[in-house]
């Protein structure tokens, strides 16, 4: 199995945990809990800002030193409504108590302290269509770069209808060489739509000294270090993906792949 595809260990509790250092890389970071009903998770943020993501399900939250309440609206990520999150400055603690079954995704990168905590969506994220044909794809942004509540973190959820390609035409973002393009790790959290069918992402560099394909389950979280990386959603199955990026400067600027570089200048 690739070294790129991490797979849940386990199916309640904490059941991803991506560092930095266990990534071999220095910006981004993802955990994943799956709480029952009445269970609880915290964390201390550290020298890290964090968004926390409800996927799936309710959760009373309280972080940096705030009652948030009770966050999250989705019984299932594939209805396709605006998410609940919450952003949280570095040096400061959270905690959840699942109201609900729930699904919480904890998006990490370094934090300046530049920021306040806050509220991010549902109000303020539209659903908003992108590409053409079989490369249609719908997006909720929650942190872009023209949201400037972050210090480092770019956060966004991606649905891929069924048959459809997604993060494509292929492109890469791994050169700090702003504006042609930016140095931007990213992670990508998938879910499938039924959940016992599969998805396809592919990363790789120009001059294949980096070339995965790899099969991804319902639950699974693919490494993105550098190079492209497309993913398709075979027929009969709907993809989500929850994208966590980050890097030395808070701009996404991408190259396309040279054999892919027409499509983008024909649907343009």
């Amino acid at each position: 199995m690739s070294v790129l595809l991490k797979k849940p260990f386990g199916n309640h509790g904490k059941v991803h945990e991506i560092t930095a250092s266990s990534a071999g890389w220095r910006y981004v970071g993802f955990s994943l809990y799956r709480l029952r009903a009445g269970e609880t998770a915290s964390e201390a943020t550290g020298d890290r800002e964090v968004i926390l993501v409800m996927v799936e399900g309710k959760a009373k939250i309280n972080g940096a030193d705030q009652q948030w309440g009770v966050l999250g609206n989705r019984a299932s990520v594939f209805e396709r409504t605006a998410p609940h999150c919450l952003y949280l400055p570095n040096d400061t603690q959270w905690d959840a108590k699942a109201e609900t079954d729930c699904v919480i995704a904890v998006c990490s990168a370094p934090g300046k302290g530049g920021h306040e905590a806050r509220r991010i969506g549902p109000d303020g994220i539209t659903l908003t269509e992108r590409g053409k044909g079989s490369n249609k794809r719908y997006i909720n942004n929650i942190a872009m770069e023209n949201e400037d509540f972050c210090d480092s973190l770019l956060v966004t959820e991606v649905f891929t209808p069924a048959g459809n390609w997604s993060s494509y035409p292929s492109h890469r973002h791994d050169e700090d060489d702003f504006p042609r393009i930016t140095y931007l790790e990213e992670t990508y959290y998938h879910r499938l739509n039924p959940a016992n069918g599969f998805g396809i992402q592919r990363v790789y560099t120009d001059d294949g000294s980096l070339d995965e394909t790899m099969a991804v389950a319902d639950g699974d979280v693919v490494l993105v270090p550098r190079g492209h990386h497309p993913c398709g959603a075979p027929h009969g199955f709907e993809m989500y993906y929850l994208n966590v990026m980050a890097g030395p400067l808070r701009k996404w600027r991408f190259v396309p792949a040279p054999e892919v570089e027409w499509i983008l200048e024909r649907d343009a």
